[in-house]
Order: C-alpha cells, then sequence, then structure tokens
C-alpha cells in the first residue's frame, strides 16, 4: 500500500483568499518531517536546509518576474529586466543574512519580444542579469528556455550562512527594536511618475547583500524581511512569525513620495531588522542610511500600530485584488 507524502482534500483549499491565506493553507498541506534536513519550509524569504555535518546552512529562493506584473517592454530595455529578475531573489538572501552561490534562470520569451528579434532581446536579457550575478558573486548554473504569449522568467538562487544563524523572520522578541534601511517610497513614487531619481531607483534594485550580513554579523540581528511588498504588509508577517505586535512611527521617505508610497508602495527592496534593545546600530552602513523606527511588542499577534494607531496593511498582494 502506498503512502502519499501529501493528503490534499479540495474542499480544504481556500476558494477566494488573499496571498496569506493561500500560502498558509500550503504550509499546513505541505508540513516538513520531523526527520527532514530542511529546517524551515513556506513562511520565510528563503528555504533552510541543513546538510549532515556541515558548517552552513543553505538558503534557496525563487522569485517570479512577469510582464505586465513586475516589468513592461516599455519601460524596460532587456538588461533592465535581466538584472531585476535576479535582484528580486538576491533580496531574499540578504534578508537572510546569507550569501549567494549560484542560480538557475527558466525564461519564456514571445516570438517578438517587445519588438525585438527574441534571438537578439534574450542575449540582452542575460546580459544584464549576468552583470549583477558578476558583481554579487553568483554564479548561473543553469535553467530552461521556451516560448509563452507573455514574457516569464523563474530565478531560483541558492545560498549559504553560518550553520544555525540565519535571519528568519521568527526571532524577534518584545523590546526589539526595529530598523530599516534607505528611504522607504522611492519604487511606487518613480512608478507613478516616470521620471528622476525615484524612476531609476524603480527600474534598478539593489540587493542588501551586504547589509544583510553587517546585521546578522554585527549587530546580532534577532530577525529580518526584505520589503518588497510595502512596509506595512511585510512588517505585519514579520510580526506574525514572531507572534508579536509592532510600534512605529512614518519610516523615513524617498525625496518626494508620500506617507502612503513609504507605508505600503512595494519593490523598495530594502532590509527591516530587529535588534536587542539598546544595540548601538550606527546611522549608516557603507553609504545607505539606517533608521530607528519602532519596536516590537507583546500584544494582537501581527498588529502594527503606527503612532499608537492600527495600521492596516495594504502592500501588494498578488491575489487580493481584481485581475
Amino acid at each position: 500500500m502506498v503512502q502519499h507524502l501529501y493528503e490534499i482534500r479540495m474542499y480544504e483549499i481556500p476558494m477566494a483568499s488573499d496571498e496569506a491565506a493561500l500560502t498558509g493553507w500550503l504550509r499546513r498541506a505541505a508540513h516538513i518531517p520531523s526527520h527532514s534536513q530542511l529546517v524551515r519550509g513556506i513562511g520565510d524569504d528563503c528555504a533552510i536546509f541543513r546538510p549532515k555535518n556541515s558548517p552552513e546552512d543553505l538558503l534557496f529562493t525563487t522569485d517570479l518576474l512577469i510582464e505586465d506584473v513586475h516589468f513592461t517592454g516599455r519601460d524596460y530595455s532587456p538588461a533592465q529586466a535581466g538584472r531585476k529578475a535576479l535582484a528580486r531573489s538576491l533580496s531574499d538572501i540578504a534578508a537572510m543574512g546569507g550569501e549567494p552561490r549560484f542560480c538557475l534562470v527558466s525564461l519564456a520569451v514571445t516570438e517578438q519580444a517587445f519588438g525585438q528579434n527574441r534571438s537578439r532581446w534574450v542575449p540582452a536579457f542575460f546580459r544584464g542579469l549576468l552583470k549583477l550575478a558578476e558583481e554579487t558573486g553568483t554564479i548561473l548554473a543553469g535553467g530552461d528556455l521556451s516560448h509563452a504569449r507573455k514574457v516569464v522568467c523563474d530565478v531560483m538562487v541558492a545560498g549559504a550562512v553560518p550553520r544555525g544563524q540565519a535571519l528568519r523572520r521568527d526571532g524577534a522578541r518584545s523590546g526589539d527594536e526595529i530598523y530599516v534601511s534607505g528611504r522607504l517610497g522611492g519604487s511606487a513614487l518613480g512608478l507613478s511618475t516616470r521620471r528622476g531619481k525615484a524612476w531609476r531607483c524603480h527600474l534598478r534594485p539593489e540587493p542588501r547583500l551586504a547589509l544583510g550580513r553587517f546585521a546578522r554579523q554585527k549587530l546580532r540581528a534577532t530577525a529580518a524581511i526584505d520589503l518588497s511588498d510595502g512596509l506595512s504588509l511585510d512588517l505585519r508577517r514579520l510580526a506574525l512569525e514572531s507572534r508579536l505586535a509592532a510600534e512605529i512611527s512614518l519610516p523615513p521617505r524617498f525625496a518626494g513620495a508620500t506617507a502612503e508610497q513609504a507605508l505600503h508602495g512595494g519593490e523598495d527592496y530594502e532590509l527591516l531588522f530587529t535588534v536587542p534593545p539598546r544595540t548601538r546600530v550606527p546611522a549608516g552602513f557603507e553609504g545607505l542610511a539606517i533608521t530607528r523606527i519602532g519596536a516590537m511588542r507583546s500584544g494582537k499577534t501581527g498588529q502594527v500600530l503606527l503612532d499608537g494607531k492600527p495600521l492596516r496593511a495594504a502592500g501588494y498582494d498578488h491575489f487580493n485584488r481584481a485581475w
């Protein structure tokens, strides 16, 4: 008699849900066996695999880049699209305090990729991706090529971190102070205006790999997450995993960005992390501002308070919107 690892009943699947409900269901359905070397699965920026007798834990993450969802051919050159495809996954490695090792890239393109023959578009795409890969020490190890009605790219990155030292979302403790890097809302401002420094910020995200390692090694950060879907939503995710609430003030804003863009705008790819109370955190790191915005508190799990009032989690949710 065959014993199935996953017994999925259709009536258990949420039929009309947001992204959190769907991933929560998947997390319950795809439970990790107690004997597995996978020590962290769904619920963090990366999965954590612990090889036997290894001094390192391995980090694995994957992110999609989809035409008309994450980029458009009108706004992005092929090289910019390729760079962003890798940057999105590298940002997850940064949030865990890790170091990237290699990536696998699956790319499906249209017959005429944005007015160019795909024999020209694909190499230009990979030139942008490979430039960032070289800058970050990430080896392109393989992948897949195909065709589709819209351009779709999936980038899987493998990284590493010293055994047991990965920055997870569930490590924050009550009283820990909350910090963010950079100034928020720049990408959302750029998307709305399509000009200036904010537009360049949107087109060229910077994965904060060095800062992630600094937060882990020097600041002894207790938890971290990258701000890909907006501060309000991503901080709620960290608070939920740590089973705490969070109290914050308005974060530092990109010049010209509104409070709404700073709180809810996605694709900043800055890091949010927590440290024990009275940790001496510098005001900057390698030219990047680091700002205290609040603290983790006991209270309603997952609740975020802005200046004492509940803050709605209004960041980007792929499933909680009209398609």
